[in-house]
This record gives C-alpha cells, structure tokens and sequence, in this order.
C-alpha cells in the first residue's frame, strides 16, 4: 500500500452528530469491529487493534481534552 499523504485536520460538529459518532464508537469497541468514520471528506477505517487514550492539556485558563484512536497503517 502506498504512503498516504501527511494530514492534521480538525472538524468541528454540532451537539447530537458528536453524541452520533461516540455512539457508533463506542458500538464497535464492545462489539469487537472495526469503525468506520468520515472526516472533511475522507473515510477514515480505524482497526479492532487500535489504542484508545484520553488526553488533559492546560496552558493557562484554556483547557483541552482529546480522545485519541491510535493505530498503525498497515
């Protein structure tokens, strides 16, 4: 498989479409299949193998949390 081109995108979504995609998440971690998501237009297929992390970042008064899916291509 050919290299993919480097990528570092953040997408906003509303309310109930991010409630949407953390459902559907968390439906295939406790079903033991792979997810399956779009993201400004490209799909992205995360394995059943991936890492699963949560990450605090404080600078200051802005505060940050971010559920990272990591995984290598294969």
């Amino acid at each position: 498989m050919a290299n993919k081109s480097k990528r570092d995108i953040e997408k906003g979504y509303s309310d109930s479409e991010f409630v949407a995609k953390l459902r559907r998440l968390a439906d295939a971690i406790e079903s033991g299949e792979k997810f399956e998501i779009m993201i400004a237009g490209e799909r992205i297929y995360v394995p059943v193998r991936a890492e699963f992390n949560i990450e605090h970042e404080r600078d200051g008064n802005r505060e940050e949390i971010e559920f990272q899916i990591k995984w290598q291509s294969d």
